[in-house]
């Protein structure tokens, strides 16, 4: 794997695809800097070696050029993040963008303004993304959370630098920490996989049962194996038509060693909402037009047991509405269960919009081994998929 430390870039132009799609408030400033810091160490390793960078990045859904969507918006936060100015290209590819390219200093940044401000940049487009690759010599692709996408920006400009090209630090962590999990893992190995439904995870149990020991099985998609078995779950979450996958999903585990772990009680509301009645029941004794919500006190004891026995840990997706205080219980519990194991040296990967989410919102960010900025792209690593911005750098 050909990284950034496989290059000294002194007095030579970097162009980096970063990704910068962060949010913005309603003045347009930035509300959450994550995806800017991580990017800091590949652009500090440049500058510090005698290099100049071009970033690049989408932003937002933009239909052609619309003003909210400009990275304009932008260049204060990452000024304020790397302590360096940064200059600004007002389109892409084109004269202005090779002009400000070319008079770019040792030590200088340039941003340019979002690719998705093209058409071409999603479809892939050759020409566009030869356009791109003029503007420097060696291509670094640090942005997974795009990695999962055939974007001129993130694939096929690859094809341009033959072997000028390589990871930056945070992709290269990023394919390292999945490595750790679904090749390298020391044993026992739990994979968490929590949210709503069972069928955005399919691919995913799938994949995984051959790589783990323990799988642990939360949120809304408990309810579907528990039906499929018999159990009563009342008005809770439900996919009726993957009950039988669940089902066999379940003898596969079985016939492989692997032992799953489900919820054996949750909290229970009367409706959905944070001021709702709760009771505990046990997660197949849920009453008529009640659902369970969270997980309930015994689980949250047995989950403890199991993520403090493994050395690998994969966490995806919630156990509860964690977004709903009242139900929020379960995930922070699980949390610092897995904290703790993280600090009597088990390795924890992160990953997916929610259980990303939760750790950001309950402090676990610093207290487990590494948090993945990825949502999509680390969902299809965990698939199996070879991601096509990866391939790009490989190939």
């Amino acid at each position: 794997m050909t990284t950034l430390n496989d290059f000294n870039f002194d007095n030579k132009k970097a162009l980096i695809r970063v990704d910068f799609n962060v949010p913005l408030n309603d003045n347009f400033e930035v509300t959450d800097a994550t995806r800017i810091i991580s990017a800091k160490p590949t652009i500090i390793k440049v500058l510090e070696d005698g290099g100049s960078c071009i970033l690049m990045s989408h932003l937002g859904r933009p239909k052609g050029v619309q003003d909210e969507f400009s990275l304009k918006h932008i260049v204060d936060k990452i000024e304020d993040v790397l302590g360096v100015e940064v200059k600004f290209a007002s389109d892409c590819v084109g004269e202005e963008a090779e002009e400000k390219a070319n008079a770019l200093q040792p030590g200088e940044i340039l941003l340019l303004e979002n690719l998705r401000f093209h058409d071409e940049e999603k479809q892939g487009d050759k020409a566009f993304a030869e356009q791109l690759s003029k503007l420097g010599d060696i291509y670094v692709n640090d942005a997974f959370g795009t990695a999962h996408r055939a974007h001129a920006s993130t694939t096929i400009v690859a094809e341009f630098f033959q072997d000028q090209k390589c990871f930056g630090s945070l992709l290269a962590k990023e394919i390292e920490s999945i490595k750790k999990v679904m090749e390298d893992g020391e044993k026992p190995v739990l994979a968490i996989l929590g949210g709503a439904k069972v069928s955005s995870k399919i691919t995913i149990i799938e994949n995984i049962l051959d790589k783990v020991d323990h799988l642990i099985i939360g949120g809304g998609m408990t309810f579907t194996f528990i039906k499929a078995q018999g159990g009563n779950i009342g008005d809770s979450i439900c996919e009726d038509d993957k009950m039988e996958l669940a089902l066999d999903i379940m003898k596969q585990a079985e016939a492989k060693g692997v032992k799953i772990h489900l919820p054996v009680d949750v909290i229970a509301a009367d409706a959905f909402s944070n001021d709702a009645n709760t009771q505990i029941c046990d997660v197949d004794k849920i009453p008529h037009s009640w659902q369970g919500l969270d997980a309930g006190p015994q689980s949250i004891e047995n989950f403890d047991t199991t993520v403090n026995q493994c050395k690998t840990i994969l966490w995806n997706g919630p156990l509860g509405v964690f977004e709903l205080e009242s139900f929020s219980k379960g995930t922070i519990e699980l949390g610092n269960s897995i904290a703790d194991s993280t600090k009597n040296g088990a390795f924890s990967l992160v990953g997916g919009g929610d259980s990303v989410a939760a750790v950001k919102q309950f402090g676990f960010e610093n207290k487990v081994s590494y948090v993945s900025t990825g949502g999509g792209a680390m969902l299809e690593s965990l698939e199996g998929k070879t991601l096509p911005g990866i391939a790009a750098i490989l190939g």
